[in-house]
């Protein structure tokens, strides 16, 4: 009977010695995942988006190849601080910023991407002394994706609208203590091709070109992430070669109608942590009913995505990946909900309780959008390579679900 081995390790006997649910990371992948992006934008700028995946120990191997950080709270500022990465490659992006948000900013002293001229006074009004910035412009392209993910459309919650962004520029000259450095844009998130972030580049090139004309000196232009992963064996991703070829192409063409030479800025966090990474759980029962339901020990508190999303993850029996699938089973967590499903009708090997499931491709948006949702702790992490392991977070206690509760004295 074969198990499933990642980097040298079989993860059966893993999941056997620590316990399910737990999310297993290869590091060569991870590695390979930045060199990748080294090796083809080699005159960019990468900044991991920290949303993706937070865990700190996968932090200090993202900041120590040089890699910078897109933040969107206080929070991650600080654990972005934390995972080393250097604060003048730190970008603090979000819609919503509160005081406590913008403090934080300006005393770690990062670049801010504004996003409305609401938080441009705010951060005037706090800033002692000079705060550079980008203002996160909408541009109105459409990319294939999830409407949830989709994060440049004009109806979208982000960014100034298009056909406002000069006079927003105008406005941030003439206000105290604000230095408009740059022009960020962020059309959405997995996108599998290179045609919409073309569009929105040559926006930003037409926007910079007046925002030249006011007398602002950009040093860069942060175009955002959102290059997608093959989840599916029907999805086709885009080469990492062929979109930095695209992209570069673009960018270098339009270079000439400036006076300045901005700096580009990638945003991925998909594409460096998704495929990293896989949810290992194990089979409590084996129902026919409707459908042949597999309920497993991990639900939608520790993959959000499909439920949230519809998404599809890859499923194999990792205790009998020699087998040959003979049966159609639906994946369900034990999560109170009806929609706590984490894959439809999947065709695997005859499943039984006891055998463990692993969930691929889940290192983007899992443990990172997590919860205690039914009283549920939070699973370890684990970092394999080259036949060795390490927990890089330990399953939560009972102790973790009360541990910031209070009772009142008479209750």
């Amino acid at each position: 009977m074969g198990n499933l081995v990642l980097d040298g390790v079989d993860v059966v006997e893993l999941g056997r010695e620590l316990g399910t649910p737990l999310y297993i990371t290869s590091r060569s992948r991870l590695e390979e995942n930045i060199r990748e992006y080294r090796k083809y934008f080699k005159n960019a700028d990468i900044y991991y988006a920290v949303k993706a995946n937070n865990n700190l120990a996968i932090m200090k191997i993202i900041s120590s190849r040089g890699l910078g950080a897109d933040v969107f709270s206080d929070g991650e500022l600080y654990l972005a601080l934390m995972g080393g990465f250097k604060r003048e490659k730190i970008l603090f992006n979000g819609n919503s910023k509160s005081t406590e948000d913008i403090v934080s900013g300006i005393e770690a002293g990062v670049r801010f991407s504004v996003d409305s001229i609401d938080e441009l006074h705010a951060i005037s009004e706090i800033a002692e002394e000079e705060v550079e910035m980008a203002f996160r412009i909408n541009p109105d392209v459409s990319p294939e994706t999830h409407p949830k993910i989709a994060t440049g459309l004009k109806e979208s919650k982000f960014g100034i609208p298009w056909e406002m962004a000069e006079r927003a520029y105008e406005k941030a000259l003439k206000t105290d203590h604000i230095v408009p450095a740059g022009i960020h844009c962020h059309i959405g998130s997995q996108i599998l091709s290179p045609d919409p972030f073309i569009e929105a580049l040559e926006k930003m090139f037409d926007l910079a070109i007046r925002v030249e004309k006011l007398g602002i000196e950009l040093d860069f232009l942060d175009m955002g992430g959102g290059i997608g992963i093959q989840y599916s064996e029907e999805e086709k991703a885009p080469e990492l070669k062929e979109f930095s070829e695209r992209i570069l192409d673009t960018y270098e063409d339009r270079l000439g109608d400036l006076k300045s030479e901005p700096n580009l800025i990638l945003e991925p966090g998909r594409s460096i942590v998704g495929n990293t990474t896989f949810l290992l759980t194990k089979v409590n029962a084996v129902k026919r009913a409707f459908r042949n339901f597999v309920a497993v020990d991990a639900g939608f508190n520790l993959l959000m995505r499909p439920a949230m999303y519809g998404s599809y993850h890859r499923v194999v029996v990792a205790n009998r990946v020699d087998e040959t699938p003979s049966e159609t089973y639906t994946i369900v967590g034990p999560i109170c909900e009806t929609g706590d499903v984490l894959a439809y009708d999947r065709m695997l090997p005859e499943v039984r309780r006891g055998d463990y499931v692993a969930i691929l491709d889940t290192g983007a948006y899992g443990f990172s959008m997590s919860s205690q949702y039914n009283g549920r702790r939070r699973c370890a992490e684990v970092l394999v390579d080259n036949g060795r392991w390490w927990i890089i977070r330990e399953r939560e206690s009972y102790a973790d679900l009360v541990g910031r509760q209070i009772i009142p004295p008479g209750i």
